[in-house]
């Protein structure tokens, strides 16, 4: 497995329609490995496969319940509403308010091509809108309610220093 670059807001393959992806192959499973292993190294919820360079319908999840792996996704139930904060490691250092369905059922493919259907709520069903949306060239950008902020970091050791006092 290898940690793939993460293409950013501006490269054009992020505003692309993706292809279903027919069977599975070695080298699907090599880029879903790779997806992993480039979603955690970068500390994300999900990531979807035109964010490492390729236009096929697969998204990595983990909103730390353990990996999902999604082929060939699709929505097929939504329910209620949240807004909150959203981010995307291909708009990188920035952040915005978006609103998503509470609940979303999902159907799909799983690693072995077996079909799953999945559901989730809250930060899960907003990976699944997030993910799913990078599919057909969609960025949450496109749906902030206020803007994009930047992402601020406090600073540990000072926080550390002063309850030490």
């Amino acid at each position: 497995m290898a940690i793939r670059q993460v293409r950013e807001i501006g490269d054009e393959i992020l505003t692309k329609q993706c292809k279903a992806v027919p069977k599975m192959t070695l080298r699907t499973k090599v880029l879903i490995g790779d997806m992993l292993e480039t979603m955690y190294e970068y500390h994300g919820v999900g990531l979807a496969a035109p964010q490492v360079g390729v236009l096929k319908q697969i998204v990595v999840i983990d909103v730390g319940e353990g990996p999902i792996v999604l082929i060939n996704p699709e929505i097929i139930e939504i329910s209620g509403e949240q807004t909150g904060e959203e981010g995307c490691l291909s708009v990188p250092g920035k952040w915005g308010i978006v609103t998503r369905p509470d609940y979303v059922k999902v159907r799909a493919y799983d690693q072995d091509m077996e079909p799953v259907e999945l559901e989730g709520e809250g930060l899960l069903a907003r990976a699944f809108c997030h993910e799913i949306d990078h599919l057909s060239g969609q960025l949450y950008v496109d749906k902030v309610e206020d803007g994009l902020h930047d992402v601020t970091y406090e600073n540990e050791e000072e926080d550390e220093d002063e309850t030490e006092e």
